[in-house]
């Protein structure tokens, strides 16, 4: 085969994360692949975070964060920024991931060039466009344009298959979460805080960031999450704080200056992992959490009323708990207190692959360009 260009386009920390492994095997492969990578910096400095610790140096930084931006800024600057390089590179693929604006964006900007579109980790589905938003629409647009779709379990194909995309072009590849823990756990990491958590405490991670959970939602979990440390004294929380400002504000008023309650800024991915792996259960609304959570055998509470990674819930990793105080209570006592119940979530068999994702979306890419 001729060697083709293939840009690979993300701008958030969970885009770079999971992206990251797929460049690396990309990269492995320079006969077969002039690998563009194309950061819109949607997010700046977590974003940075990641591509310092995975070694990735962008060939393009559209470098589009501005403070309290909407969606719709957003978009078009990742549009016209990406319009501009597309006309001038020509790449053969755009690679986006996932759900967040920038895959959005990027793949109606690949489309509007009539350039394929490879989306990575698509077809999964709450099928509430509002749940989470906008993440749960820009994931179903995003797969309306694409044109080789990479899923990671047999339910996401399902997903597809019953939205009549071709079976052909849907492949099976696992979720790319589990190959950066593969990455991250090879690294040496030494760092102040790892000498925090102690062995004596059940450490609590919490990570809440999502629009839909900013007030009330957010208020009641930290509540609960203040009421479990005040009625376990060998429970200890830390939470890397996201830098929306409305996070901030939040975390300031209900969890800040609270005892065995550990406030950190966002960490570094090795970092991150390293402390995920100390966890004894994980408290989040996160997405990606769900998946790299039971990588290390921990529980997962989903702080989120839906949750498109159903394989989770069947394989019995995580349960999603939603944001009402006493639910929240409950959920996380009930961890604490029944051995069994947490040995059940603990040991349950991750559902998301065994770290070779990576490896099978570039067979996959080959095949496509040797036909």
């Amino acid at each position: 085969m001729d060697r083709k260009k293939i840009a690979v386009v993300f701008g958030t920390r969970p885009e770079a994360i999971k992206m990251a492994p797929v460049i690396k095997e990309l990269e492995k492969n320079q006969h077969h692949f002039d690998t563009q990578v194309i950061v819109t910096a949607q997010h700046r400095e977590m974003l940075d975070q990641v591509l310092k610790v995975f070694k990735i140096e962008p060939t393009y930084d559209l470098d589009v964060m501005k403070k309290n931006q909407s969606l719709s800024e957003i978009t078009i600057s990742v549009m016209k920024g990406l319009e501009d390089i597309f006309l001038k590179e020509l790449p053969d693929m755009v690679l986006v991931h996932g759900d967040t604006t920038t895959s959005f964006a990027a793949a109606l900007a690949a489309y509007y060039q009539q350039i394929p579109i490879g989306h990575v980790e698509a077809g999964l589905r709450t099928y509430d466009k509002y749940f989470p938003f906008p993440e749960e629409a820009n994931r179903q647009l995003i797969d309306n344009l694409a044109d080789l779709f990479f899923v990671p379990t047999e339910l996401t194909k399902k997903n597809l298959l019953n939205e009549n995309k071709p079976e052909a072009n849907i492949f099976v590849t696992g979720n790319t979460a589990i190959d950066a823990i593969t990455y991250t756990k090879s690294l040496k990491v030494e760092h102040p805080l790892l000498d925090k958590l102690t062995t004596d405490k059940k450490w609590i991670l919490l990570t809440m960031h999502r629009r839909e959970n900013h007030g009330e939602p957010m208020r009641n979990v930290f509540k609960a999450v203040k009421r479990i440390v005040d009625e376990h004294k060998d429970v200890a929380v830390v939470m890397p704080v996201h830098l929306s400002p409305t996070v901030q504000r939040l975390v300031k008023e209900l969890l800040e200056d609270q005892d065995r309650i550990l406030l950190v800024e966002p960490l570094e991915v090795d970092l991150f992992h390293k402390v995920m792996s100390r966890a004894y259960l994980v408290l989040t609304d996160s997405g990606g959490l769900q998946e790299e959570a039971p990588a290390f055998d921990i529980p997962v509470l989903v702080l989120r009323d839906t949750t498109e990674r159903p394989e989770g819930l069947e394989a019995g990793t995580l349960k999603v708990v939603g944001t009402e105080q006493e639910r929240v209570f409950q959920a996380i006592n009930e961890l604490l207190n029944n051995e069994k119940v947490y040995d059940k979530m603990s040991k349950a068999a991750n559902p998301y692959g065994d770290g070779t994702a990576s490896i099978e979306i570039v067979s996959v890419l080959m095949n496509f360009y040797a036909d």
